[in-house]
């Protein structure tokens, strides 16, 4: 099986890469062979990769910037999804597409249902949401996968960044006031592997739409940190305390969603996949990144 992501360095291309093995061929597109917001390079490229499935994993992430460029955001994940759901249909492949947590508002009182109500809170959100509905109504043929809280031993994440405050400060000020469910990006990666083969030779529709695919179990920052720190404690580093404090305490220009939390019922009804409980995969994360292991 050979696929095609969209991106070169982020969380979700980087562990496809890793993970792939004997189950597939990736091949990364990026700029500037594929640029997102130019619908002939989308087209072009994805043509050209000769792919079985395509993975749309490259997004404008900055959410706070999102906020003062939310026009090249749209373009990016509204207008850019639309163009990769244009070459999928043209093509004939399935699509697996990433969106995200934060086209909810964040004010339900469980965890959110692919058919709840979206009211995104920022520009971020509000272009995710619009990469959604061009999804859908362009690729019939394509599986919209929401996560949320990604980490990995690639890139910039939470992981990354509260191991490197761990080595010069004592305590640590960490959200406590917002749910949600921390997701490894190689557990996404094993799992998107999963649902490629399936769409690829299998046409039923109940396949296709939208899924919630996160990590098991639920979480605040907080928790996050301090299970980050107990393990790298475990691993020879010195202890850090963690201080919880409130959203408001730390405000930043985009607002988040206090419950991010997505519930996965779906994709294990329709798809009998799972991904691990969040503290397992994010100790593993931990140790190799302390190890020096990651790229």
């Amino acid at each position: 099986m050979r696929i095609a992501v969209t991106g070169t360095r982020g969380q979700i291309v980087s562990s496809l890469r890793e993970r792939a093995a004997e189950k597939a061929e990736i091949v990364a597109l990026g700029r500037p062979l594929l640029d997102l917001t130019n619908r002939a390079s989308v087209r072009a490229a994805l043509l050209d990769a000769r792919c079985d499935a395509i993975v749309n994993a490259a997004a404008y992430t900055a959410v706070d910037k999102a906020e003062q460029e939310e026009e090249l955001a749209m373009r990016v994940n509204g207008e850019g999804a639309g163009h990769v759901a244009e070459a999928a249909a043209e093509l004939g492949v399935p699509l697996l597409h990433f969106s995200t947590d934060y086209v909810f508002d964040g004010s339900a009182a469980r965890p959110y249902r692919e058919d709840d109500p979206t009211a995104p809170l920022g520009a971020y959100g509000r272009s995710k949401l619009e990469g959604e509905r061009r999804v859908a109504a362009l690729c019939p043929n394509a599986a919209i996968l929401r996560t949320a809280w990604v980490y990995s031993p690639f890139g910039a994440n939470f992981v990354r960044t509260m191991l490197r405050l761990g080595e010069t400060r004592e305590e640590v000020g960490v959200v406590a006031d917002q749910l949600g469910n921390p997701t490894s990006a190689l557990d996404i990666a094993d799992a998107t592997l999963l649902l490629a083969a399936r769409l690829v030779r299998d046409r039923a529709p109940e396949l296709r739409g939208m899924f919630h695919m996160t990590g098991a179990g639920e979480a605040c920052w907080a928790d996050v940190a301090e299970a980050i720190f107990a393990r790298a404690t475990e691993r020879g580093r010195r202890a850090v305390r963690v201080r919880r404090i409130a959203t408001a305490d730390y405000p930043t220009p985009a607002r988040r969603p206090a419950n991010s939390r997505l519930d996965n019922a779906k994709l294990s009804q329709i798809y009998r996949v799972a991904l691990p409980e969040w503290r397992s995969s994010l100790g593993n994360c931990v140790d190799r990144l302390l190890a020096g292991s990651a790229h």
